[in-house]
């Protein structure tokens, strides 16, 4: 388990060299079409949300370290499949892997850091070990980003090919990981009970139904500015004669922001100490909606920097109801939990992508007075959420 504990940082950084996450709307819409971009977006979006409830329960029943396994292998195929690229339907099959990889490893890695803690007796650590797996994360998100923006001056599928090589390396890795097997605990309780949403939300575990709340709210709104962050760049740029320069722009813009959110990440628990969990946690949900908001008001140039801030209330609260969510849970629900907390937030994002890429143009750029109408619809769910969650705060003492 020391193992594992030692391998998970570094298993993190090699599955989030993502060279293409600066450039991939831009290379989309430039070899098919606006409105394709944001539905092959929906189409991983959709793929992730199928196997996310399923792939839990592989990982719950079957094993942590097979399941991540798989989670890489599919991520290295749909990579390849992006780099050959031609046609709607090549982009929508390596949508589809790369959305699979995503879905095998949703729940079941930070499962896994968890529970290789609690073997040696160390699960007091969790905070800080998601803290430092999540500083690793950001550092090769970062580094990626700003090489992968300029890869893209040779060849949008250089960045695509390079983050095959890298995900090569998070295979590699997930193989020398060790199963941390059943707890005392789980031996004795004998075999799951079957699989039933409900049962989660029941009055023995009332502050699951606040963090799920909390936790889908802030994936759909931390990934309006990811999917329309480089669109948005685009037309700001093309506003003052720039827009060639939107490949490299975007890619510096996602680096410094991974950046920031490193930094951040090391206020994280002094500011939790001062503030308390639960105005923590509202602040994080807070800032997400205040930044759609500000982005829905202006397209200025000057606008671009806001997108830094995309990933700070991530880092803020993130490691913190994770390391909640694992003392909540058992064993045998964890990963199958995760997923299905990351299947809704997912379903209702591609959903709603799905709706709103109908009201986008044909074109081969998608204009920000349509970017502004889609940010106006998601700032009102935002703001209802947020207004929702304030309300049952006191009632949820545990989030505190």
């Amino acid at each position: 388990m020391q193992g594992n504990i030692e391998l998970y940082p570094w298993f993190q950084f090699f599955r989030n060299l993502l060279f293409w996450q600066g450039i991939w709307f831009l290379y989309f819409q430039q070899e098919l079409s606006a409105a394709q971009a944001v539905l092959l977006y929906a189409v991983y979006d959709i793929a992730t949300t199928a196997l996310e409830v399923p792939s839990g329960y592989l990982s719950d029943r079957v094993g942590r370290r097979v399941t991540l396994v798989l989670a890489t292998l599919a991520a290295l195929a749909g990579c390849l499949l992006l780099v050959l690229g031609g046609s709607f339907a090549i982009f929508a099959l390596g949508q589809i892997a790369l959305g699979a990889g995503s879905a095998f490893g949703s729940g079941t890695d930070t499962s896994l850091l968890y529970e290789s803690l609690d073997r040696e007796g160390r699960e007091a650590e969790t905070e800080a070990q998601e803290l430092r797996a999540w500083r690793y994360s950001f550092t090769a998100l970062a580094v990626s980003a700003v090489t992968g923006g300029a890869m893209a001056s040779w060849g949008a599928e250089w960045a695509f090919l390079a983050t095959a090589l890298a995900s090569a390396g998070a295979v590699a890795i997930a193989c020398r990981l060790r199963e941390p097997g059943p707890s005392p605990e789980a031996e004795a309780a004998g075999p799951a009970q079957p699989l039933t949403a409900a049962g989660w939300f029941s009055g023995d575990n009332p502050a699951l139904l606040w963090f799920f709340g909390l936790s889908v709210g802030m994936y759909v709104l931390s990934h309006i500015p990811f999917v329309f962050g480089q669109p948005f760049i685009l037309e700001a740029l093309g506003a003052i004669g720039f827009a060639q320069d939107a490949p490299v722009v975007s890619g510096s813009v996602t680096a410094a922001m991974m950046l920031v959110s490193v930094v951040t990440s090391w206020t994280a628990q002094p500011i939790s100490r001062m503030v308390g969990r639960g105005a923590l946690f509202l602040t994080a949900l807070g800032m997400l909606v205040g930044l759609i908001g500000l982005l829905a008001l202006t397209n200025h140039p000057l606008a671009i920097a806001l997108l830094l801030l995309r990933m700070v209330p991530d880092s803020l609260a993130r490691p913190f109801i994770l390391a909640r969510l694992h003392r909540l849970l058992t064993d045998r629900r964890r990963a199958t939990y995760l997923s299905f907390q990351s299947f809704c937030g997912r379903l209702i994002f591609a959903l709603s992508l799905i709706a709103l890429s109908t009201k986008t143009s044909e074109g081969t750029r998608l204009p920000y007075e349509e970017i502004q109408q889609i940010l106006f619809w998601y700032l009102g769910a935002g703001l209802a959420l947020l207004a929702a969650l304030i309300l049952t705060l006191r009632a949820q003492r545990e989030t505190a």
